[in-house]
């Protein structure tokens, strides 16, 4: 089948399954994205458990791409659709050309069927990450700062002490980066990025956003981009909330509803952000020094062979008032005193 092949074609140019789910959704229908991940289950089937990597595999079940049919799937696609078998050949037609366009992007993970995963490191402990979000979802439902406040320290000393603990307990094997990419809503984008990039350089990882694709790629250890992807998710949804409701208190037709404010809220909140992460207080205990800075050398190695060539982008700021709303939500976003929240892609 002419799409499987395609697909396979994306796995060796570094595209993985949340990614392409992602690619289709934003550009053709929801046709093309439903046929689009059963050939994703399709191109992975063949492969052993055992030899499929556990965030490769955690995507799979994210898309839910599983093989529910017998037999050809474009005939059973059609058929669980109500759809003719024209309409079938035509909407995966339209998905070949697209997936044939997508350029290579630096392969993150390793392909299904390329060797046993018994050596994969461990991420954050389920038990820990079950709690941070816990107290992160009850921080961004409240309506009171103080109480958000408060959920929130509670969130990141846990997953600050937790990722300590795991790099003493790591301190004798080889220090190793990985990488990551987080997937933000295409309205926005640059700016919101620049969130994830201020979280990211507070837990001793590199981001580079793209633009094009709408996603930032992130590069870290495993524990570290975790944390990265929970507070950034947990600050977007704040940070939209807030600038909604600066809107939503303003009149029609008033500088708040306007994209200039938007645009220069979410910048100077990132902005803001990331002065309060870099007042956190340092790593007190000595002994993890030496480790941290194996760490850091890992990751600046692993950014150097993904991006050879990268570039600093800058925003316009247009509106003074959203500049001040932007600092003014940020200073009682939900950050404690530690350093610690959208889909994994």
């Amino acid at each position: 089948m002419e799409l499987v092949k395609a697909v396979d074609g994306l796995w060796q140019r570094g595209w993985l399954p949340y990614d392409v789910r992602e690619m289709v959704s934003r550009s053709l229908d929801e046709s093309a994205t439903s046929l689009v991940v059963d050939v994703i289950a399709l191109s992975c089937s063949p492969h052993p458990a055992m030899t499929v990597h556990p965030r490769w595999q955690r995507q799979l079940d994210e898309i839910g791409a599983t093989v529910w049919w017998e037999g050809p799937l474009l005939e059973a696609w059609a058929e669980r659709h109500i759809e003719t078998q024209a309409f079938a050949s035509r909407t995966a037609s339209e998905l070949l050309a697209y997936l044939v366009r997508f350029p290579s992007l630096p392969r993150i993970l390793p392909l299904p069927g390329d060797g046993l995963m018994s050596a994969v490191r461990a991420g954050v402990d389920p038990k820990v990450l079950n709690r941070v979000r816990g107290l992160l979802a009850k921080a961004e439902s409240t309506s009171f700062p103080e109480e958000a406040e408060a959920l929130s320290a509670k969130a990141q000393e846990l997953m600050n002490r937790h990722a300590l603990e795991r790099a003493m307990l790591d301190a004798d094997l080889p220090a190793l980066a990985t990488s990551r990419r987080m997937w933000l809503d295409k309205s926005y984008f640059k700016e919101k990025s620049q969130l994830v990039q201020v979280v990211a350089r507070a837990f001793r990882s590199r981001a580079v956003a793209y633009d094009g694709f709408g996603f930032v790629a992130l590069v870290g250890d495993e524990v570290d981009l975790e944390s990265i992807e929970l507070l950034s998710t947990s600050l977007l949804v704040q940070a939209t909330r807030a600038m909604v409701a600066a809107g939503g208190r303003a009149g029609k037709g008033s500088e708040a509803r306007s994209r200039p404010f938007r645009k220069a809220f979410l910048v100077a909140y990132a902005s803001r952000i990331g002065e309060r992460l870099e007042d956190d207080a340092p790593v007190s205990d000595e002994r993890l020094l030496p480790v941290l800075a194996d760490r850091k050398q890992a990751v600046d190695t692993l950014f150097n062979e993904m991006f050879t060539r990268t570039r600093t982008s800058r925003v316009t700021v247009r509106s003074a008032a959203g500049w001040g709303a932007g600092r003014a939500a940020a200073n009682v976003a939900d950050l404690g005193t530690g350093r610690s929240s959208v889909t994994s892609g």
